[in-house]
């Protein structure tokens, strides 16, 4: 097999112009984040904001260029509006960090995804505490009460999706615009880790990402859905922030873990979704204790009812405690999650239970909390 080196991707990206400027994409300097991994290139296109709506040609052209190659099995290309305008000032995050929001245009300008209906956002204050575990059964736990369920992967640096659901495979196109969501479960899904290989790290900054995302929304033939779930990467920064922003989120379950400093984190969470004006559903406390799968004996290994404290604190609800089990490990590494291999287990019943909590909460079909405090930037 034709070896792909980055010259040879180059050299064919100097075929194609910017439509606007009249010089080739590789001589603007716009390419960017080039990654080849066994005939898999990924690449960005960096393009000033005021013109990154227009030129989605332009990312199908690129694209095109580098599929002729020899050896070439896929290509990614994304548009990250990145660059600042020429002769002015420079857009670069000013939207992502709440200044559009700020001035009344962060909801209006949302754009929608048409036939869903709602986007619940699953988050954590820092990586290690289970979320995407907890985002793939909470989904599967609401396919489970009928509904029409889509999993949205924007977990770019560590897309665990394909794994936890046994789907591998590139998206298929009809049209060479649209992907097709893979389907696992009888739930519609996407992931970057359908398009890149499991050990190929990715070397993206937050706008990048945040545009890799996008498109994931944007041009993904998702079709009528009742409940989208997000696993959001972890943490609290410009992707997470431009995504409560940009993307019509319904609401967010935050996971922890009970100790102090997982709950300093999840309390950022939290604090970030509600400055920009997304309902926070509540917290999940992951790895809440542990049962001896031998003897019975349970251990409370990181602590216990932190977050349930934590949540009563902040003024948000407190949806359940999931234990540390190896069945949930065990189903999820396998790619069978236990709210599906083993729907009779205990730990498969809290899953569901805390999507009936979810659901009802956005259906209205529980006792409103409290309203959130207020938080104000000056």
């Amino acid at each position: 097999m034709t070896q792909v080196t980055e010259a040879a991707v180059m050299d064919a990206l100097k075929r194609v112009k910017d439509p606007d400027r009249g010089q080739d994409v590789v001589a603007l300097g716009m390419v960017q984040g080039m990654a080849i991994k066994g005939g898999h290139v990924h690449f960005t296109l960096e393009v000033e904001a005021e013109r990154g709506p227009k030129l989605e040609p332009l990312r199908r052209a690129a694209e095109k260029a580098v599929e002729a190659l020899p050896g070439v099995l896929s290509v990614t290309a994304v548009l990250t509006a990145d660059k600042p305008a020429r002769g002015g000032q420079g857009h670069r995050h000013g939207h992502a960090h709440g200044q559009g929001h700020q001035h009344g245009q962060g909801q209006p300008n949302k754009p929608l995804i048409p036939g869903v209906r709602t986007i619940v956002a699953v988050a954590s204050g820092k990586g290690g505490v289970g979320k995407s575990t907890t985002a793939v059964n909470l989904a599967l736990a609401l396919k489970g009460k009928g509904l029409k369920v889509g999993i949205l992967d924007a977990d770019i640096y560590g897309p665990s999706l394909p794994r936890m659901m046994a789907i591998s495979g590139k998206p298929e196109t009809t049209d060479g615009k649209v992907l097709e969501p893979k389907e696992g479960y009888g739930v519609k899904t996407m992931s970057i880790g359908y398009l890149i290989a499991e050990d190929t790290p990715m070397i993206w900054r937050g706008p990048m990402v945040m545009s890799a995302i996008e498109q994931m929304l944007r041009d993904v033939n998702w079709g009528e859905l009742d409940i989208m779930v997000v696993d959001l990467p972890p943490g609290t920064g410009d992707a997470q922030l431009t995504m409560a922003q940009r993307v019509p989120l319904s609401g967010a379950v935050i996971v922890s873990t009970p100790q102090d400093i997982a709950l300093l984190d999840a309390r950022k969470g939290l604090g970030m979704f509600r400055k920009v004006d997304v309902p926070v559903l509540g917290i999940v406390e992951n790895m809440s204790y542990f049962l001896c799968p031998h003897c019975g004996e349970r251990s409370d290994i990181f602590a216990h009812g932190g977050a349930r404290r934590e949540a009563a604190r902040l003024g948000t609800e407190f949806l359940g405690e999931i234990p540390l089990d190896i069945a949930i490990r065990e189903t999820s590494d396998q790619g069978f999650p236990i709210v599906i291999s083993k729907p009779d287990h205990p730990q498969a019943k809290v899953y569901r239970e805390i999507a009936d909590r979810v659901w009802a909460k956005l259906t209205g079909e529980a006792p409103a909390n409290r309203p959130a405090p207020r938080i104000v930037v000056s």
